[in-house]
């Protein structure tokens, strides 16, 4: 399966944030939107991504004064992206490698959408409950 099946089966909306944004408004849209993560977009294009994960660290570090601080100090700017044409298989290895949660999709240059491990997790179930539903099909016909 590939990246643009996923994308199509769960959309393509990607919720962004601008790196001046502080930590404490990117923490009540993370609440409203329920997700772990967004994609920094500054001036000129995708500039990072800043999850959950990163604000705990840094919260651990710098304390509670962190929370008016800018995105931009505690993104990740080095990231790990992947193309609708890319396979589930392929970003599962990218994901362990890198050690990240969610990976922004790129489409010539151009963000197009977001997958979480969550995402993995749940394509992962349908393909396994294609091939139950298959294996019990060709064992009720009699092979």
């Amino acid at each position: 399966m590939r990246i643009a099946d996923v994308l199509s089966n769960k959309g393509a909306a990607v919720a962004t944030i601008a790196p001046e944004t502080t930590v404490s408004q990117l923490l009540a849209s993370l609440s409203a939107l329920n997700i772990g993560a967004m994609v920094v977009v500054g001036p000129d294009g995708l500039a990072g991504i800043v999850s959950e994960r990163d604000v705990v660290r840094e919260l651990h570090k710098r304390g509670g004064g962190l929370l008016g601080q800018p995105v931009s100090e505690i993104m990740t700017t080095v990231l790990a992206t992947c193309t609708p044409r890319d396979t589930v298989d392929h970003l599962v290895v990218l994901m362990t490698q890198n050690r990240v949660r969610h990976v922004p999709v790129l489409d010539d240059g151009r963000l197009a959408g977001i997958v979480s491990i969550g995402d993995v997790v749940k394509t992962r179930m349908e393909e396994l409950e294609t091939e139950q539903q298959r294996l019990q099909d060709y064992i009720t016909q009699g092979g």
